[in-house]
């Protein structure tokens, strides 16, 4: 088995996340924080590649407006980074899009891609879905993202549900999906996390659903 090269990249943990229209609903935002926290301290400690990643606006913005204090990276967050870590600023969802985010995983010999941070329903989403397309594995940490409740002319869900079916989804094709504990046990070992696939998840929704 070949070795897995992993970096983690903490997308997004700023100030606007825990305060205001944006603020983290489900998991609990101080409970997600401090998983994202141990999570980073552990990569660290194994001298692993981490990127934090930061979500930029023009100055006249609601939220991720460079102006303001709602643009800064948590503090706990902010306190991790390091001369050997690498800092990204961005502007659309995915951590790949006008960045060098993919140029700095291959500079680093990484070939899976471990996420965590905010929005599960936006930021997290876009950047597994384009991590497929640039050959890259991705891994999502369900206790370390987090979503917020949405409504809009198409629907209304709650953020624990936006955030377990995007998981769902997730492990269903576009990344393996686990919990902290379960990556750091796959750290250790330098195994993958457990995922699915399309076909195995349909086969198990058409069980469930004829239950």
């Amino acid at each position: 088995m070949s070795e897995i090269r992993r970096a983690l990249i903490v997308i997004d943990v700023q100030n606007d996340y825990f305060d205001g229209p944006l603020a983290i609903q489900y998991p609990p935002r101080d409970e997600a924080l401090s998983t994202i926290v141990q999570v980073i301290d552990a990569a660290q400690q194994e001298g692993l590649p981490v990127a934090f990643v930061q979500h930029a606006m023009d100055d006249s913005a609601p939220v991720f407006n460079p102006t303001t204090d709602g643009y800064a990276l948590h503090k706990d967050i902010a306190s991790r980074q390091t001369n050997g870590t690498h800092h990204v600023i961005k502007h659309f969802g995915s951590i790949y899009a006008d960045t060098d985010v993919e140029q700095w995983l291959r500079e680093n010999n990484a070939d899976t891609v471990t996420l965590v941070g905010f929005m599960t329903n936006n930021c997290v989403i876009a950047s597994a879905v384009e991590g497929e397309q640039r050959g890259l594995v991705t891994e999502v940490l369900s206790d370390a993202t987090g979503a917020i409740n949405l409504s809009n002319a198409a629907g209304t869900a709650d953020a624990q549900t936006v955030h377990e079916t995007l998981m769902t989804l997730l492990n269903s094709n576009f990344a393996a999906v686990g919990t902290s504990e379960q990556w750091k046990e796959a750290v250790n070992k330098d195994t993958a996390i457990d995922r699915s696939n399309l076909i195995e998840s349909a086969i198990q929704g058409l069980k469930n659903a004829s239950r």
